[in-house]
């Protein structure tokens, strides 16, 4: 009970800290602006015309799309981690967040007129991609963690092929592509938040009600077997749920990778691996992670604005390297 009690203010004392993350980020640019004039323009009646258009415009959807979308791949990792029992399995190590760039890709490059359907393309990608690797890694004793991986390269590796192709194939229509392929959350303003916002909800809700299962399947087959529990149809609802959740957000600001690896291996070293606690603890680490990552990249190297993706590509590579040696397979 201590111990619950005290996971819980963990998460609680995160998720401020999240929130006080996001009023910095919000006023750290090349206009500085304080934390009592951002609090007047997002909650005040009479903001001043320059803040109220820097910050609600600009700044403020940026800082809540990299929210929504660090929360969202975590999420995603930490569901997958459950579903295949690999603490190294995340939605771009298995190919789903390739899958779903590859299909979103053809949308942008070969039928632009579709860009509505950019949400559902990346969805089937993700599905696509997740099912492959799903096959490949399945034998009769269960799954094999290795074989994921390998799995996942092999995956990442066709859909790599697909996307270099459409790239030379349509060079002349890349550039407007060229920000997302990197994972960049620039320019994104309030168009983008309110595409992938309802999607996020529905995806949130539904991971409250995933807890229990994650919790069950982690135990292994057998052990959830025993407990009553149709294991097929749990990993079949889980890797749905989180193939939903990575795959709008590669719809919205494209490839980012590792988060979903790196967040869920430092909130189980917090909380520990119960999913009551690991999912709420692993949603606001999330949240974090990228809102610091797309901060520093736009920040730390201006006026460039170097997109988060890259910058967890570099900090995310070592890592996966060092869990990979620090783990027998």
């Amino acid at each position: 009970m201590k111990r619950n009690t005290k996971s819980w203010n963990i998460i609680l004392f995160t998720y401020v800290l999240v929130a006080v993350a996001a009023v910095l980020s919000i006023g750290i640019g090349s206009v500085y602006v304080p934390v009592p004039a951002i609090l007047k323009t997002i909650f005040g009646s009479h903001p001043e015309a320059v803040n109220e258009t820097i910050i609600m415009d600009i700044r403020l959807p940026r800082v809540l799309l990299a929210l929504i979308i660090g929360a969202n791949i975590a999420i995603s990792g930490a569901l997958l981690q459950a579903v295949m029992g690999n603490p190294l399995a995340d939605p771009g190590l298995t190919g789903v967040t390739s899958g779903a760039s590859a299909a979103v890709l053809v949308i942008m490059l070969i039928l632009p007129q579709y860009t509505n359907l950019i949400p559902v393309a990346a969805f089937a990608g993700g599905i696509f991609a997740a099912s492959i690797v799903y096959a490949l890694a399945w034998k009769k004793s269960g799954i094999s963690p290795i074989t994921i991986i390998l799995s996942g390269v092999a995956v990442n590796a066709l859909c790599g092929g697909i996307v270099g192709f459409m790239s030379i194939l349509y060079s002349d229509r890349l550039p407007s592509a060229i920000q997302w392929l990197n994972g960049s959350l620039a320019a994104k303003g309030s168009n983008a938040l309110f595409m992938i916002l309802p999607y996020a909800l529905v995806g949130w809700i539904l991971s409250i009600f995933a807890v229990r299962k994650a919790n069950i399947i982690r135990l292994g087959d057998q052990v959830a077997a025993n407990l009553g529990d149709n294991v097929h149809r749990t990993r079949i609802w889980l890797s749905l749920l989180a193939v939903f959740l990575a795959a709008i957000s590669v719809a919205a600001v494209g490839m980012i990778g590792f988060v979903g690896l790196i967040v869920p291996h430092m909130a189980r070293l917090i909380v520990g691996s119960d999913y009551k606690v690991l999912l709420p603890m692993s949603t606001a680490l999330g949240a974090l992670v990228l809102l610091v990552a797309d901060t520093g990249g736009r920040t730390l190297f201006a006026p460039l604005d170097i997109p988060a993706g890259i910058l967890m590509a570099v900090i995310g590579g070592p890592y996966f390297l060092y869990l990979m040696r620090k783990r027998a397979f």
